[in-house]
């Protein structure tokens, strides 16, 4: 073999590839010179360069926490779900984006849907629940259905607002006790405890017999619309009608008084279309502004009192959520329209009290109270500063305006004082029923009787059992007996029965005859009219 050695031929300049790997031999041909291959070569290591790169990663990958990889995962995913919300929130139709005005010293007033009101059969003997809706229909104004007293310049200091109870009130003790003699406050108007009052407190056949004559008579003479007005010729009666056919809330919310107080309401029992319509026409004649809600018929505290009464009464029997606003409206309007000097309340908002209507309020403030409403307690001890400016004889009797010793007055003060609070052995509390039950009953003034009943039921005894032998059997012997005043009453003599006619004195006179279970004792066993919070 011949060991010459070979002349050196250049390698092809038309492609350069990377050097090798430090000690690596290069790929070869069969003849022993660099193959056609050797590219390929080349591509394989950059691939394992790669898979070791690729180890690398997968090795730092493996040395992150695992809290760290999930978290960066999640803001990802939580940043595309936020950026999907935008996008959707942009898309949707504008009427569903609701704004606050601008203006934030603009006038807010509740806007609220009205229906129209279905026509109440009151002769129907099939009754079904009939919905209640709050709107905020205006109706005519009205004067004051008790008295005509000059009105006086309004007091200019301002009461702040109560706030409206966002959450359902909790069942009160009606709706947890209905009959049962264990529950106390409005339980008394259950079925089952009603019967048994009556025979133990001093009520017969007979007057629970006028009481369902009463009834009857003035669901006869229900409006359309579900109201009632103090001219109520509307219906078969056309005798002794009230002067006051404007009066539609006062006359509405007396005539539903008597129906609550025997158990009856748009839930439950024979007359709920009657209620329900009732009280579907004072809801849709509520003026709503800034919270306070009133029905005041034109400026008249003596309608807006008692129609709150019936909207606190209704939303505790029943616990029904449509009333619960409503009714905190009614409350609300009470504390706006207070007296901020004086604490009382009189014939428009701010006025300078007067113990009658004062009278009215804080009932309704009780049955707020009872219905689990707000009720601020400044109000409260705002009445009980104007009860002690009209009191004479440490409170045992009270005027009209001032100091006095009036009848009605004197019984509408007491009555107040009970409620607020007034222990049974109070000195003056039994001067005050003394008094009252030597002058006896009234013939022809059913005001004094309503609440002087009330005082007398109340403090039991045989004040009471006195009180009531003649009391029941006058309002049972005078009740109308024949042709369409049947069931009804009209007292001359009374001061409301010119202006409210025969449903004012008919709506007295039957919730003096509900007396026996209208409202359990304040000074019975466990009773739940418990005081105010002072």
């Amino acid at each position: 073999m011949s060991t010459t050695p070979q002349p050196h031929r250049p390698l092809p300049q038309a492609t350069a590839h990377p050097a090798p790997k430090p000690g690596a031999a290069p790929a070869m041909g069969a003849a022993g010179q660099p193959s056609a291959a050797a590219p390929m070569a080349d591509e394989d290591d950059m691939e394992d360069e790669d898979e070791q790169e690729g180890s690398s990663h997968r090795m730092m990958m493996l040395a992150v926490p695992s809290w760290l990889v999930s978290l960066v995962v999640h803001v990802v995913l939580l940043t595309m779900l936020g950026l999907m919300y935008f996008k959707l929130e942009d898309d949707l139709p504008k009427s569903l984006i609701v704004s606050k005005p601008p203006d934030a010293d603009a006038e807010e007033i509740e806007d609220f849907k009205p229906e129209p009101i279905t026509p109440v059969d009151v002769t129907s003997d099939n009754i079904s629940d009939v919905p209640v809706a709050m709107t905020q229909d205006v109706v005519v104004p009205v004067t004051d259905v008790i008295s005509t007293a000059t009105d006086v310049d309004a007091a200019a200091i301002a009461v702040e607002l109560s706030e409206f109870g966002e959450n359902t009130a909790p069942r009160n003790d009606l709706a947890k006790d209905v009959g049962a003699m264990s529950g106390t406050g409005l339980v008394g108007r259950g079925a089952a405890a009603r019967g048994k009052l009556v025979r133990e407190a001093g009520g017969n056949a007979a007057s629970e017999a006028a009481v369902a004559a009463a009834l009857k008579w003035l669901a006869l003479h229900q409006r359309p619309d579900g109201g009632w007005s103090f001219d109520h010729r509307n219906g078969p009666c056309k005798t002794n009608p009230g002067n006051l056919d404007n009066g539609l809330n006062g006359a509405t919310g007396m005539a539903l008084l008597p129906f609550l107080g025997a158990g009856q309401t748009h839930k439950e029992g024979d007359y709920k279309r009657t209620v329900a319509g009732g009280l579907r026409y004072l809801m849709g004649s509520m003026k709503v502004k800034n919270g306070a809600g009133d029905l005041s018929d034109g400026g008249n505290m003596y309608s807006h009192g008692i129609c709150a009464i019936v909207l606190c009464e209704a939303y505790a029997m029943t616990n029904d959520r449509d009333l619960m606003v409503p009714a905190q409206a009614a409350i609300n309007h009470i504390v706006y329209a207070q007296d901020p000097v004086g604490g009382g309340w009189r014939y428009t908002a701010k006025q300078p009290g007067d113990t009658s209507v004062v009278g009215w309020q804080l009932m309704a403030l009780k049955s707020g109270h009872m219905a689990y409403l707000n009720v601020p307690p400044a109000t409260v001890k705002g009445a009980s500063v104007f009860l002690d400016s009209v009191q004479t004889d440490s409170g045992s009797a009270y005027g009209y305006t001032n100091p006095g010793n009036g009848q009605a007055t004197s019984a509408v003060g007491l009555l107040c004082r009970m409620y607020l609070g007034w222990k049974k052995d109070n000195g003056a509390l039994q001067r005050g029923v003394q008094r009252l039950s030597d002058i006896g009953p009234s013939k022809g003034n059913m005001y004094y009787n309503y609440y002087a009943t009330q005082i007398m039921r109340h403090n039991g005894g045989d004040e009471w059992t006195k009180w009531n032998n003649v009391m029941r059997d006058q309002l049972v012997n005078s009740q109308a007996k024949n042709g369409a005043e049947k069931g009804s009453w009209f007292i001359p003599g009374d001061h409301g029965a010119e202006r409210g006619g025969r449903i004012y004195c008919t709506s007295m006179a039957t919730m003096v005859l509900e007396v026996y279970y209208r409202h359990m004792p304040i000074y019975g066993k466990a009773a739940a009219e418990e005081d105010f919070p002072l």
